[in-house]
């Protein structure tokens, strides 16, 4: 899913589009579907809001799929829909410089990241991160939900502003990941 606004990012850059550790969010995402034996194809989800993010997609090989930017939710089913994807189908936020589950609000707070959408589960709010696998051939219907949480550092970073791409690159420098 690279297609929003990006307004939480704010300037003229499209978040996808992003440098981090001198590539594109967007090409480190799919960098890692292309290396994952498991995935079959990467299809990349854009709209008119991301132009340039559409020509990296393009230029990385993979499938491109332009939705009517309606929101995150809606544009999601349509990608589905209009790529005829009748089967599970992973689907990763453009702005992950490492892949991403749920990661407790506790380690956002201790790298100084923002938490764009709390969750509850069990009692304990985490931060929602980046990866869903849903069944393509039920996209319309409300599917069932299993949460997985991870406390590894690499599942914390959501970039959702530059203070949280700088955050993510000063984690992985430290730790010569990247």
């Amino acid at each position: 899913m690279a297609g929003g606004k990006g307004t939480r990012f704010g300037g003229d850059t499209e978040k996808p589009m992003a440098k981090f550790m001198g590539k594109p969010l967007i090409r480190r995402v799919i960098e890692a579907t292309k290396e994952s034996e498991r995935i079959a194809e990467t299809y990349v989800a854009v709209t008119s809001f991301s132009p340039k993010t559409a020509e990296e997609a393009a230029e990385a090989s993979v499938k491109v799929v332009e939705t009517d930017g309606q929101g995150y939710h809606a544009d999601l089913q349509q990608a589905v829909q209009d790529a005829n994807l009748k089967c599970p189908v992973m689907i990763i936020s453009s702005d992950l410089p490492a892949l991403t589950v749920l990661v407790p609000e506790e380690a956002l707070i201790e790298y100084g990241l923002s938490a764009v959408s709390p969750y509850e589960h069990e009692g304990k709010m985490y931060a929602v991160s980046g990866i869903n696998i849903i069944d393509g051939r039920r996209i319309l219907e409300e599917q069932e939900q299993e949460v997985i949480v991870s406390s590894r550092p690499e599942a914390v970073f959501t970039v959702n502003s530059l203070k949280d791409l700088e955050s993510a690159k000063k984690y992985l420098l430290s730790t010569k990941r990247d």
